[in-house]
């Protein structure tokens, strides 16, 4: 039963996560009103890089794995209007290691997964643009693109 198996290796994953994750990042499954917890969908936060214009921002992120993980790879998102140029208006996450038919292996781990993606944040891949206006402010006035990264982060403080 696929199910189990994708749980199964949700569950390795959540332990090896709460014995060695990389400072700053957050990542657990959902825990539903009645106290039970949801493997299948993961709360995340993953902070900008020191050093870069992502740096002290602190970004949520929702992790949906189906029945076929780790056959097939989570759908990563954002909230809803995220700006940058790799993630779609959704908050979808644009990214080779999250799509199934390019870079997604079945050995990748959620650490590796979210350790990526903070890498696209201060790297965008201009040859895979999701969304207009990220990409061309990051094309186009690197000024305002740095501003608008810069405005983003401040939305985005660290939890307390």
């Amino acid at each position: 039963m696929s199910g189990g198996i994708a749980r199964g290796r949700l569950a390795e994953e959540r332990k090896s996560w709460r014995k060695n994750h990389p400072h700053g990042f957050v990542a657990k499954p959902e825990t539903q009103p009645d106290g039970t917890v949801n493997m299948m969908v993961w709360h995340c936060t993953i902070p900008g890089k020191t050093g870069t214009d992502w740096e002290n921002g602190y970004y949520p992120l929702t992790m949906h794995f189906s029945e076929d993980y780790p056959s097939k790879p989570p759908k990563c998102k954002f909230p809803q209007g995220f700006f940058h140029p790799n993630v779609y208006p959704s908050g979808t996450v644009c990214l080779s290691i999250l799509n199934e038919d390019s870079g997604w292996r079945p050995a990748i781990t959620v650490k590796q997964i979210l350790v990526g993606i903070q890498d696209l944040l201060d790297q965008p891949n201009p040859a895979d643009p999701a969304q207009t206006e990220g990409y061309h402010l990051f094309i186009q006035d690197a000024t305002e693109y740095k501003r608008r990264v810069r405005q983003q982060a401040k939305q985005y403080p660290p939890l307390v």
